[in-house]
């Protein structure tokens, strides 16, 4: 099992990255300098930094506190996605799906309430239903099937993508959903998932709230827990971990599932934030989450990253998103810069890994 101790056993107390190999921390007897160089998150974090400087300079009026709020709210939305989609990336798989699935979940929400002409909690607890079915199902017919996850969640991609098209304009005659604001529980609703808050004369979306206390309970339970600890143990080596008694296929489950309670959160931003939805939205955003979690240093074979590097590479992602525009730039670079940005994060995480690994 790549990286992993004790699958079976909460992860030792004690600072991150001192003797936990799950994340690139080496031995305790390396220096600190080259165990802090190992970490999945230093080469991002400092990636942003370097972005973060480089608007600033560029784009004088990134400077401004409402600039930065608008900066971190787009991170927050590719952010809390990027968690979940990041653990599941850790554990060995990834989900092609995610983008559309986010939209699945706002459509099921906004017709089924708007169609039953009930409070909108009721069509709200029912995509959490489905969005859970829907990760549900990707790891059953991953652990049953022994296909790929490209395979599995690729033919659930191209699922919904036709669902949710055609079924919104069967029973709204549009591709559009219709205006939820009006209807019971929207006020309460949109104070969860789309509210803002005051500070300092800068209004910030709960989403920045949401995405930062998730990430700590992600690196938590990433850390601190059995659970994290088969995560990497599944990541690492499936058939290792099965024979010290991990629950591989549980595990698996579960991670999907995450995936899909991300969809379900981002999809009620959506909703409650524009009051409609549009069918034919997330195709491609799936693609942006997984960057994020590269980026953040995350492997795409598994069993390595942590939380808060997708954190960052989120920022970053939003950062350019918003910089480019502030900068008064043509925003169709924004996917160029975003490739080249990519590639090169890729690059700087091996180089760190095998330089801090020869040493």
């Amino acid at each position: 099992m790549s990286g992993v101790s004790r699958p079976a056993a909460p992860a030792p107390a004690g600072p991150p990255g001192a003797g936990d190999t799950r994340t690139g921390g080496g031995s305790v007897r390396r220096p600190p300098a080259l165990r802090l160089l190992a970490r999945p998150e230093v080469g991002v974090f400092l990636g942003a930094l370097a972005v973060l400087v480089f608007f600033l300079a560029a784009a004088p009026s990134v400077r401004q506190g409402s600039s930065m709020a608008t900066v971190l709210y787009q991170s927050s939305t590719i952010g809390i996605m990027a968690l979940p989609v990041a653990l599941l990336m850790i554990g060995g798989e990834f989900d092609l799906s995610a983008g559309v699935a986010v939209i699945t979940s706002a459509l099921t929400a906004s017709m089924l309430s708007y169609q039953l002409t009930t409070n909108v909690w009721t069509g709200v607890i029912v995509a959490l239903a489905v969005s859970l079915g829907i990760g549900a199902f990707n790891g059953w017919m991953l652990v049953k099937t022994g296909l790929p996850s490209f395979l599995v969640t690729l033919g659930t991609f191209l699922t919904l993508q036709g669902v949710n098209l055609a079924v919104t304009k069967l029973i709204t005659g549009n591709v559009a959903t219709d205006d939820v604001s009006d209807m019971d529980g929207f006020g309460q609703a949109k104070a969860v998932f789309a509210s803002s808050f005051d500070v300092g004369g800068v209004q910030v979306k709960i989403t920045v709230v949401w995405w930062l206390v998730l990430a700590a309970l992600a690196t938590w339970v990433l850390l601190r827990t059995k659970y994290g600890n088969w995560v990497f143990a599944v990541g690492g080596n499936k058939d290792s971990a099965r024979a010290v008694g991990v629950p591989v296929a549980f595990t698996k489950i579960t991670l999907f599932m995450l995936v899909g309670l991300g969809a379900w959160f981002v999809g009620m931003h959506q909703l409650f934030s524009f009051n409609t939805v549009q069918s034919g939205e997330g195709v491609g955003n799936e693609l942006i989450y997984i960057a994020a979690a590269v980026i953040g240093g995350c492997l795409l074979t598994g069993g390595h990253g942590s939380a808060v590097g997708p954190v960052f590479g989120a920022f970053m992602f939003g950062m350019v998103n918003q910089g480019i525009v502030y900068a008064g730039w043509n925003p169709d670079w924004f996917k160029a810069f975003l490739g080249v940005m990519l590639l090169g994060a890729v690059l700087i995480n091996l180089w760190v890994r095998r330089t801090a690994t020869r040493r």
